[in-house]
């Protein structure tokens, strides 16, 4: 039967280097099982050392990467990665919303896990007041928890407290991860609030490494990657802690610095 296969779409930029970005999520969705077709917003040179250079793709040309993809694919889930400025955001949402791409996974690329600020400042509300409130699920990591809900977080019932006003700006599930800084840790734990209401917390060992390039995109598109098989919400959620968690528990060596997360070792895991 034609379109039968599970299909998902990431909406990101292409990393050079293939550790993040794009690149990441397409690693993702075919461990997962499920055939990755992509939007390239903006082309990145960079290696393991850094990013050296960036090319956003025009408006236009992103429009008919979604007319097209919308022309011939069944597209049942989606996620968004670095999203530079307000006209690409606007751009994205216009599309997105003229498309039938099921849920969709925002995952707010604005600071590092390191607390360094990626978005541009001008684009900070629009993706604020557009995008977010479209997503099904949002995922950011501690530091765009703190700047998106216009808070500093130092206990869990904060944590918990950022997530409720994340959910009140119109994103039905939340995914708060926590922070990666504290040099004695030995767990990461990250707080879950669904659409229902439900939440718990999910944790999982730290791993301390400096390949973990691809943590974020690889999380919010392995979420997509199980929505666009049917996966309840809970449950896709709790694979992508677990596979990315996997991922990072076994380094390769590629890159001479930060390299990627390994997403060979987590494929075809029969997580529980």
């Amino acid at each position: 039967m034609v379109n039968s296969y599970p299909q998902a779409l990431t909406i990101a930029g292409s990393d050079s280097d293939g550790s993040a970005g794009m690149q990441a999520d397409l690693h993702t969705f075919f461990a997962r099982h499920v055939y990755g077709a992509s939007v390239m917003t903006a082309c990145v040179a960079g290696n393991s050392y850094g990013i050296h250079a960036s090319v956003p793709m025009p408006t236009d040309f992103i429009d008919q990467e979604f007319k097209d993809l919308a022309d011939d694919y069944h597209i049942r889930a989606a996620k968004t990665g670095m999203l530079a400025d307000s006209e690409l955001i606007n751009t994205v949402v216009k599309n997105y919303l003229a498309a039938d791409f099921g849920p969709l996974v925002v995952d707010p690329v604005i600071m590092t896990k390191h607390g360094n600020q990626l978005l541009e400042e001008s684009a900070f509300n629009t993706l604020r007041t557009q995008l977010i409130p479209l997503a099904t699920v949002l995922t950011p990591n501690f530091f765009e928890v703190e700047k998106i809900a216009e808070m500093t977080i130092t206990s869990d019932a904060e944590m918990e407290a950022a997530a409720h006003k994340l959910q009140a700006m119109g994103a039905k599930n939340i995914i708060a991860k926590g922070s990666h800084n504290d040099p004695h840790q030995t767990v990461v734990k990250d707080f879950v609030l669904l659409a229902s209401g439900d939440s718990f917390w999910l944790s999982e060992p730290y791993h301390e490494t400096d390949r973990v390039n691809g943590t974020g995109d690889s999380l919010s598109a392995c979420i997509t990657a199980e929505l666009a098989k049917g996966t309840p919400m809970k449950r896709a959620i709790e694979i992508a802690k677990q596979f990315v968690n996997a991922a990072i528990g076994s380094p390769i060596a590629v890159g001479h610095k930060f390299g990627p997360v390994n997403h060979w070792a987590a494929m075809d895991r029969d997580f529980k």
